[in-house]
């Protein structure tokens, strides 16, 4: 038969057990968390870097054949409109699939168990308004970049100049910012997303010259 002392030894085993396996679900817990943060905000990096470049390059390839800053700006606005809602929807239709196929998992795992599924089991499913909104706003702020850069500039050759240098700085910030959430390293992403966007401000830039100056 087992003594006192054993007894109380197994209890406060056994209490170290819980207590460990309760840290190890809150150490879970935390960096799952971590990880849905983390890929939200490389999302929205993504999403402002596209909202970015894309209206400042349909500024660029305007201005290659109006000098007016008036088309130029409104241009610019209409991308960032388009581009918002096209990402916002694109982004709804894809997050409300995922949760219709995780809701269909998570029915199955309770039909399973003959568990029956709560409202508060979905809280973890991701949101397709959320997500949407989340893509709208972050296109929206990487577009209002250019826009501002050309707003208040009347000069045609100085206005493309500000706009190429406020872009290829906002360009630098979000490659390093995305290189610190996806942890590669900072100046070669910086780098590769800089070079990109010049790629593509010069090629609208150019081709659009081209057409506009063979009178199509």
């Amino acid at each position: 038969m087992p003594t006192f002392e054993e007894i109380r030894s197994c209890q406060s085993f056994n209490n170290n057990i819980e207590a460990a396996a309760t840290t190890n679900q809150e150490h879970e817990v935390e960096v799952f968390d971590y990880a849905k943060r983390a890929q939200w905000l490389r999302a929205a990096v993504l999403g402002a870097n596209d909202g970015l470049l894309s209206t400042a390059s349909l500024m660029m390839g305007v201005g290659a054949v109006r000098k007016d800053s008036k088309t130029m700006i409104l241009t610019g606005i209409a991308g960032l409109v388009a581009g918002a809602c096209s990402m916002a929807i694109g982004e709804y239709v894809s997050v409300y699939s995922q949760y219709d196929i995780e809701l269909s998992q998570m029915k199955r795992d309770k039909m399973t168990k003959n568990n029956v599924l709560a409202d508060h089991d979905k809280e973890s499913l991701p949101s397709p308004l959320q997500a949407a909104a989340a893509s709208a706003v972050a296109f929206a702020i990487g577009a209002v970049i250019p826009l501002l850069g050309a707003a208040f500039i009347r000069d045609y050759m100085v206005r493309l100049t500000v706009v190429l240098g406020v872009v290829s700085l906002a360009l630098i910030g979000f490659g390093a910012l995305g290189s610190l959430l996806g942890g590669a390293p900072m100046l070669k992403s910086s780098l590769r997303v800089l070079v990109g966007g010049w790629l593509a401000m010069g090629i609208t830039f150019g081709l659009t010259k081209l057409i506009g100056g063979s009178g199509l």
